[in-house]
């Protein structure tokens, strides 16, 4: 494991703060339902591998890779550091729940996050989204640009490359985007318009379903199934979103569709979560 060790102290705590939020809102991304094709405490969604048991005890295993990944951060460590830290927080997930991938995108985009802003609180300015994108690019958007040319080994990288899809590394490499121009101000929106909690978390997933190039999706359903996935989501905001007198009703029945397709939007999953944590440590 790559050293990650920081003095104790002010840093510390920090860094521990950021990454218990991730934990945290992994968690909370986890016990949303209806959720289209997700696990969730109610079912399985689409996945027949897996369950909310398999989802703890991945959250479990990577209790402490997101303070460590937040420490880094504050080290203005390279991007080799963190992804060495990200591939054995991997082997750990993948050994806690006997080698099914629950948290993989989530633990790249969120450690990603985590440092970004160890690096924002570590030079003294307050941990806004904006100051969190600026981190993002400046302390590794050329290697994240340079990993987008690696050649496509996982699934979801394939699939990006067969279909021209946005894949996570080039999603990053932009400061991610649909995270902080899509997620979270649907989120605020929700949120300041009285929404409750859950209901604003649901009407966010909705609109990053409705627009990011989920490799999960494209994985399970080829196109045809990300685009199906992209226009039940935009017909579901059209209609209201989470204003709905029925939202919920509304929302689990676009849950039964996509499990009767066997589709999981795992990808919008993971920036939903993305975007509870943001909502947890930015204070603007």
């Amino acid at each position: 494991m790559v050293g990650t060790a920081v003095a104790a102290g002010p840093a510390h705590g920090a860094a521990q703060r950021i990454g218990r939020a991730a934990t945290v809102a992994l968690y909370e991304e986890l016990a949303l339902y209806p959720k289209p094709g997700l696990v969730s405490f109610i079912d399985r969604g689409s996945h027949a591998d897996m369950d909310a048991t398999t989802f703890m005890r991945s959250l479990f295993a990577l209790r402490r890779y997101f303070p460590q990944a937040a420490a880094l951060g504050a080290q203005q460590a390279g991007f080799d550091a963190l992804e060495r830290l990200g591939i054995d927080a991997e082997r750990r997930m993948l050994c806690a729940t006997g080698g099914i991938n629950t948290h993989r995108g989530a633990v790249f985009t969120l450690g990603l996050l985590c440092a970004s802003a160890g690096a924002v609180l570590a030079q003294g300015g307050p941990c806004s989204p904006a100051a969190l994108r600026a981190a993002l690019r400046h302390g590794w958007g050329a290697a994240l640009q340079a990993r987008c040319a690696r050649p496509r080994s996982s699934a979801g990288q394939r699939v990006t490359q067969q279909h021209g899809l946005r894949g996570a590394s080039e999603e990053a490499a932009l400061g991610l985007p649909v995270l902080f121009e899509v997620a979270v101000p649907a989120l605020r929106r929700a949120l300041a318009c009285g929404f409750a909690v859950r209901a604003a978390r649901l009407e966010a997933l909705f609109h990053v379903i409705a627009v990011l190039d989920d490799t999960n999706l494209a994985h399970r359903g080829g196109l045809p199934g990300l685009r199906y996935a992209q226009r039940a989501a935009a017909n579901f905001l059209a209609a209201g979103g989470a204003a709905q007198a029925d939202a919920s009703a509304q929302a689990e029945a676009i849950h039964r569709e996509f499990v009767a397709r066997r589709l999981s939007p795992g990808g919008a999953a993971d920036v939903l979560a993305a975007a509870c944590w943001v909502q947890r440590v930015c204070t603007d």
